[in-house]
């Protein structure tokens, strides 16, 4: 027999999803948080009319909160990370560098 551990994200008595970690299922809890946090704030811009269109814009929002945050100008873009490849070189270059250095030194 197989135990298996669930975690469920349930809100207003209504169950949202089923998740397999609890790490995952406590990034859904926050998200629908934030989502929650921003109803009143889309909701008073009155855009939508639609309950509906209301709850996944702020859904939306929410899970795209690091672009958010960042077209507002609050956090700035992560650097594309150099290949290892490049790091690589990079390396061997700079270790190239030292020993014909110290092969100067040891030559005089």
């Amino acid at each position: 027999m197989a135990v298996v551990t669930q975690y469920v994200v349930i809100r207003d008595g209504a169950e949202k999803m089923t998740f397999t970690s609890k790490a995952e299922a406590d990034a859904h809890d926050k998200i629908l948080d934030m989502a929650e946090a921003l109803n009143p704030l889309i909701k008073s811009s009155e855009l939508f009319t639609d309950e509906q269109q209301l709850e996944d814009m702020a859904l939306f929002l929410a899970k795209e909160r690091e672009n958010v945050l960042i077209a507002l100008g609050a956090k700035k873009p992560k650097k594309p990370r150099q290949k290892k490849q490049k790091r690589l070189s990079l390396r061997i270059k700079n270790r190239q560098k030292r020993l014909s250095y110290r092969y100067f030194i040891w030559c005089r």
